[in-house]
Formats: C-alpha cells, sequence, structure tokens
C-alpha cells in the first residue's frame, strides 16, 4: 500500500512538472472550486444534523445513514428522493483528472463536471426546501363560518357540520362557500380529479385550520407521515399509541423493579394492586393480540412484528402508521390513498376489516372496489363545493351522470334563451341579465316579499343569480399501439433457480412458463415471495443464477413502475422530454397525447420536478405508448392516478392486442381485464384457476386461522404471566402477615 501511495506521488509529481503554465492555473482553480463544493456540503450536512437534534436515538455514532430493509428489492433510504441520492452520491467524489477512457480531462471537460455537480447540489436543496414547505402546509389559507363555542351544542356535537368554508393553496381556489357534513359513525369516500383539494381538505381538518367539535377534534388521526425509524419494534411502536396503557404499564415496571429489590412498603404493593386493577378494566391484556393482528393482516409476520422500526423502508413504516391508527380507533379517522403502500394481500384484509368500523371514517382513494366494499356516502368535490351522494361509488357514478345530464339540458334551454333575446336585438349584457330574471319560482318557495325580509333579518342568505355554466366532461383516454405479432414463445422462462447472492435465500427453484402476446397474468402473493423479483428477471433487470430466460429477439418490453417515474429528468418539461425520446414526433403531436392522457395544457411546458406524482405517471404512460411494445410489464400502475385514469387503463390494456404482466394491488384492474392470477410462493410459481373471488376467501380463511393460532399460544402465555404476578403478590402480603404475627 506504501509503494502504492509513493508511485502516485511520484506519478503526481511528474504531471505537475510537465503542466504549463494555463494548465497549472485550471488546475488550481478547478481545486479550489472542488474544496469550495465540499465545504458547502460539510455545513450543509452540520445544518442538516442541527435539525435533526444530532441524528435521533437509533443513529450511529458516526452519523451514517441507517440502511433500511424493503423486501426482495434491496437496500435503500427512504427518506430521500432520486435526485437528491444521486447529488449526495456524487458530492463524496473527487472531480476526477482522467475520463473512463484513462484520458487525462481537458480543463474545459472539468469545469463542465464542476457546473453539472453544482447544479445537481441546487436540485437537491430545492427538493429539499419545497418538501418543507409542503410539509408545514404554508401554502394553504382556509375560512370558515364562525362558531359559538361556548355553545352546548357545538362542545357535545360527535356530527361535523360546517355551512360555509373556503381552502385556497398557492393562490389557487379549490373550495369556495362550501359546506360540509359529516355523521357520526358513518363511512365517506373523498372523490374528485387529481389536483381538486382532497387531500388538502383532510390536511386543513388535521391542522385544525379548519374547525371541528372539541369532542371530534380531541379524537381526531390523519394518517399521514410514516412511524419514526428506530431501535422500538414494530409492536411496541403500534402498542406505545395508547398512551394511558402505556404508562400504567411503565409504572407496573417501576413497581416491580422495587418489589424485587427487596422494597415491600404497603404502598408500592398497594398502588401496584390499583395499576393491575386499572389494566384490567381497560383490557390492557388484549391490546397486544388487537395490534398483533391488526399488524399481522397489513403484512408483518411474527418475526417482521418483533424487527425494529429502522429495519423497514418508508413504505412499511407507513403500513406501522397505519396500523397505530386502527389500533387506537380514533372518533374521526381520515386516510389518504391508503392502499398505495399495501399489496394485494393487504388491501383485501383492510377492505374486510374496515367494513365493519364503527366510529367516522373518511378516505381519499383511487380504489374503485376498496371504496365500493367500504363507504356508504361519496363526498364529490364539483365546481369548488362539496356534493353528497348516499350508497357505493358505483351507486354515485350513476346519479353523477344523470346530475350531468340535467345540467347539460337545463344550459342548452338557457343557450337557446339568450339566442333568441339576441336575435329580437338585446345586447348580449341585456340578454344575460334577463335571463337571470326570468327563473320561475320553485313551488313551496317564498314569494318575493317574504325572501326580501328573510333576508333582512338574516334568517336566509341572499341568493346570487348567475348563469349555468357548461357542464364540462373530465376524459382520459389512454392507448397502446397496435404491434405485429410475435411468433411463440415471446418469453420462456425454463427450470430457473434465483437468489441475490450466496448469503440471501432462495426465492425461485426451477420455475417454468411462458409469456405471449395473448397473456393477461397479474402476480399475487404474500410480503417477500419475489413479486417484484420475478418482473426484474422478465426484464433482464436480474439474471437467473440457474437455468435460463429466452426472449424473442424482435420483443419489445414496456415498463412501468416507481422508479421509472423517480427517474424522469427533473429538469425538463414533458414536451422536452417526450421529444428529446422521440424525435419522430413534433411539438403538436407530443402536446396532443399528453391532453389524451390527462395532463393538463398547462402542466405540459412545467417542469418535471413541479408536477405532481399522477402528472407524471402521465408522462411515463405516453412514453409507453410511443414506445409500441410487444408485452406490458406494470409494476403498481395504479398508484398515484385517479379514478379516471385508472378506467382509462383498463379499457387501453383491454384493447391492447399485446401481453400484460402486472403486479397490482387493484382489484378492478384485475377484473376488468381479465387477468390470470399467478400466485409468487413456496419458491415457485402457480397459476391459481378459481378466480379472484375465490382468491380473496381463500387468503382471508388462512390469515384467519393463522392469527387464531398464534391468538392461542399468546393467551396461553398471558395467562402464565397474570398467574405468575398474582402469586408473587400473594407471597409478598403472606410474607407481610407472618413478619407482624412474629413482631406481636
Amino acid at each position: 500500500k506504501e509503494k502504492k501511495e509513493k508511485k502516485e506521488k511520484k506519478e503526481k509529481k511528474k504531471r505537475r512538472e510537465d503542466e504549463t503554465e494555463e494548465e497549472r492555473k485550471a488546475r488550481k482553480k478547478a481545486e479550489k472550486a472542488a474544496k469550495k463544493a465540499a465545504e458547502a456540503a460539510a455545513e450543509e450536512e452540520e445544518e442538516e444534523e442541527e435539525e435533526s437534534g444530532g441524528g435521533g436515538d437509533g443513529g450511529d455514532d458516526d452519523g451514517e445513514v441507517e440502511a433500511v430493509y424493503i423486501g426482495d428489492d434491496g437496500w435503500v433510504d427512504p427518506n430521500k428522493t432520486a435526485a437528491m441520492l444521486e447529488a449526495e452520491k456524487e458530492e463524496t467524489d473527487e472531480i476526477p483528472t482522467h475520463g473512463k477512457d484513462g484520458k487525462k480531462l481537458s480543463n474545459k471537460e472539468r469545469k463542465k463536471l464542476i457546473k453539472a455537480r453544482e447544479a445537481k447540489m441546487r436540485e437537491m436543496e430545492y427538493e429539499k426546501v419545497a418538501a418543507k414547505k409542503s410539509k408545514e402546509g404554508a401554502q394553504f389559507a382556509c375560512s370558515q363560518t364562525a362558531v359559538d363555542e361556548k355553545d352546548p351544542a357545538w362542545q357535545n356535537a360527535l356530527d361535523v357540520v360546517i355551512p360555509s368554508f373556503s381552502i385556497s393553496a398557492a393562490g389557487k381556489v379549490l373550495f369556495k362557500d362550501s359546506s360540509l357534513s359529516i355523521v357520526n359513525g358513518r363511512r365517506y369516500g373523498i372523490c374528485g380529479p387529481n389536483g381538486k383539494g382532497k387531500s388538502t381538505l383532510l390536511k386543513m381538518i388535521a391542522s385544525r385550520e379548519l374547525r371541528l367539535p372539541p369532542r371530534v377534534e380531541a379524537s381526531c388521526l390523519y394518517v399521514e407521515q410514516e412511524v419514526e425509524a428506530d431501535d422500538t419494534p414494530a409492536i411496541e411502536a403500534v402498542l406505545r399509541a395508547d398512551k394511558k396503557r402505556w404508562k400504567l404499564l411503565e409504572e407496573a415496571r417501576m413497581l416491580e423493579k422495587k418489589l424485587d429489590e427487596g422494597d415491600e412498603g404497603d404502598d408500592t404493593a398497594k398502588r401496584l394492586s390499583e395499576v393491575y386493577e386499572d389494566l384490567a378494566a381497560i383490557g390492557a391484556d388484549q391490546a397486544e393480540a388487537k395490534a398483533r393482528r391488526i399488524l399481522f393482516g397489513l403484512g408483518f409476520d411474527v418475526r417482521a412484528q418483533d424487527q425494529a422500526t429502522k429495519k423497514f423502508s418508508g413504505g412499511w413504516r407507513m403500513r406501522i402508521s397505519l396500523a397505530r391508527a386502527l389500533f387506537l380507533e380514533p372518533q374521526l379517522l381520515m386516510l389518504d390513498e391508503p392502499t398505495n403502500h399495501l399489496d394485494l394481500n393487504a388491501v383485501i384484509w383492510l377492505e374486510n376489516y374496515l367494513q365493519t368500523w364503527k366510529k367516522t371514517l373518511c378516505i381519499v382513494s383511487h380504489d374503485q372496489g376498496f371504496l365500493d366494499s367500504v363507504v356508504e356516502e361519496i363526498l364529490a368535490l364539483e365546481d369548488l363545493k362539496i356534493a353528497s351522494y348516499k350508497g357505493t361509488y358505483e351507486t354515485y357514478k350513476k346519479m353523477e351522470a344523470t346530475k350531468r345530464k340535467q345540467m347539460q339540458v337545463a344550459w342548452e334551454k338557457q343557450e337557446k334563451k339568450l339566442k333568441a333575446l339576441k336575435a329580437k336585438g338585446s345586447s348580449r349584457a341585456k340578454a344575460n341579465e334577463q335571463v337571470k330574471n326570468s327563473k320561475f319560482r320553485e313551488p313551496g318557495a317564498r314569494s318575493k316579499k317574504k325572501e326580501k325580509e328573510a333576508i333582512a333579518s338574516g334568517q336566509a342568505a341572499a341568493e346570487v343569480t348567475e348563469l349555468l355554466k357548461r357542464p364540462k366532461d373530465y376524459t382520459v383516454k389512454l392507448e397502446f399501439s397496435e404491434v405485429a405479432e410475435l411468433s411463440r414463445p415471446v418469453m420462456e422462462v425454463n427450470k430457473v433457480h434465483f437468489r441475490y447472492s450466496e448469503k440471501h435465500p432462495v426465492i425461485f427453484d426451477r420455475i417454468d412458463f411462458g409469456i405471449d402476446m395473448d397473456s393477461r397474468v397479474c402476480i399475487v402473493g404474500p410480503n417477500g415471495a419475489g413479486k417484484s423479483t420475478l418482473l426484474k428477471l422478465l426484464t433482464g433487470e436480474c439474471d437467473p443464477t440457474k437455468g435460463e430466460l429466452r426472449r424473442n429477439p424482435r420483443l419489445r418490453m414496456g415498463i412501468y413502475n416507481q422508479h421509472f417515474v423517480d427517474r424522469l429528468p427533473m429538469t425538463k418539461t414533458p414536451v422536452e422530454h417526450l421529444r428529446d425520446r422521440f424525435q419522430d414526433e413534433d411539438y403538436q403531436s407530443v402536446r396532443n397525447r399528453l391532453g389524451k392522457y390527462g395532463l393538463e395544457g398547462h402542466a405540459h411546458e412545467v417542469v418535471m420536478r413541479d408536477l405532481s406524482g399522477g402528472q407524471k405517471a402521465r408522462v411515463v404512460f405516453v412514453e409507453l405508448s410511443l414506445q409500441r411494445p410487444h408485452i406490458l410489464l406494470l409494476d403498481e400502475p395504479t398508484n398515484n392516478l385517479d379514478v379516471e385514469t385508472i378506467d382509462a387503463l383498463c379499457d387501453a390494456i383491454r384493447e391492447f392486442n399485446g401481453g400484460v404482466v402486472v403486479v397490482t394491488h387493484d382489484a378492478r384492474l384485475i377484473e376488468s381485464c381479465d387477468c390470470q392470477l399467478w400466485v409468487v410462493e413456496k419458491l415457485g410459481v402457480t397459476p391459481w384457476t378459481e378466480g379472484f373471488e375465490d382468491y380473496k376467501e381463500t387468503l382471508l380463511e388462512e390469515m384467519e386461522q393463522q392469527m387464531q393460532k398464534e391468538q392461542a399460544e399468546r393467551e396461553k402465555r398471558l395467562k402464565a404471566n397474570a398467574e405468575a404476578k398474582i402469586a408473587k403478590l400473594e407471597a409478598i402480603k403472606a410474607a407481610k402477615a407472618r413478619k407482624e404475627k412474629a413482631g406481636n
């Protein structure tokens, strides 16, 4: 090692001696710039450590980020975007003096590298600031009708009734003079296109910007952030949510410790007995069984339930947050896209669990099947207002279609009247005014005189008559181009064996199957079984350890997963990116396709970093369609999409003449596209021939049997522990009685 270092020093010295004056100046300038960038990065790192309080309780002494396990997909840091990770990776590397070909870089080339690094650092800083602002909700403004906080009806209410409220975000009005009514004990689904304010409404309630009755506010929970990554086991993170129970348990442990150390005072034994009684009164012994049942349903096996939260990725820590919320059972529970972080098995369990939810529930979800199974009423966002529709999501869609037809008829009548008045010589303003004032009084409505009196006395509000607006249909059309048929087999898997390395367990052993252009396959199975790994094998991201995987040489694959969405160039607009990728496409054809896929016109010329997850997903789908693939390989394609876009995706897949392999938690996509289920478990891949409903029923039965088995074992242990505690207290009392008797 010393010889190598001496040799490198000699070579470096020789290079410097051979430098021209111009090269020497450029080298010093580059070294100075690199030093400056390193100092800035060090300062930024120190600031981050100060903000996080020195790295948290569970952090290592050297300040390194703890890696987290994410099933069969490897190790990642969950709290950073792709841009941040890439920038940090480059930040730790020195500016190279030589290129990949071994040639010495010119000053101009080194300057380019320095500029590129500085740009990435700026991008990382921008994303940090934007994420912080979004988290704080600083860009939102909210107002509502005044409430009388001393009113007993308000103080004791469990129903939420807000006559009027308005919310705007960054200057854009989302709700204007809208009412909100939530009845205690009902399950609501909040629906509307992307960007209309569904999540914002929940955030305003959770942040207390939108005031609710005190009894509801005191027990209101919005599941938004994952639990902290530290050494706390997952089961303990859930149990600690019940602060009263946890406080009593801590006190019981402290008192038991005192008794073990020989403290036989009356107060200690008496207080311990009282604590045991309080724990029994709140059913503390059953709490752990309930928490473990919830965690198991959400995909945590017995071993995973006892692992530290820092061992899980951000998505898995979101599951723990959801488990905490279900365990606590707040008066008002608000879930924002709860199925996004779940696989199909966990979605099936959650759907079944929420059907018996007794408290008030508000859900924002893109999963139509999930909404149909869980909710009793839909709150739809329409024209800056909230409209209520009783029934399931399917009922709402029928009622909304009828309402839209009626609005279209009314608008056409209005336009006919305006046209007739203008033909008679009336100006546009006069015609508009005449139509506004010509509306007939509805049967049972107040007379004009009584209406004026009611407004004057404050019993009614003055109605502002406006012309009807033409109803706008929100439609999305996705399509995948028709392609020439390839000869069979398009993809062939022969006796494939796979593991990531010798240290990792075997995931697949001797699997055999084929995929052709008429295949419609949905991959399902328990967590960690290898669903994502199977897709990686098919796409070529991973190679089989043994066996062979053959692909038709003319095969084009269309791959969609969250990684592809995150890797979009953040500094380019959708139009720029697509025209760079597909140079045969002109400006207008790209914009037409983006518009057809549901991306609003103004977003076509906005850089990717400022687009939402749903908007970026649409860009990737446009990219997929332009690739003209023979087979689509889709990993959770419905995440970040609204219901209308998912409907369009289902239509596009049904009409596509190529093959489809999908991993999804969306039941409607599976059933609508007539996908055959392939179950990944026990190192193999097995077709499920009985249909989706049978798979759901079988899965729930197996989960219930497993949970009952574990519950029986747990109750046995709890009974033994309880008997030991009682025996201990009795022994202490008996010893004390003997001592007192001997003294007498």
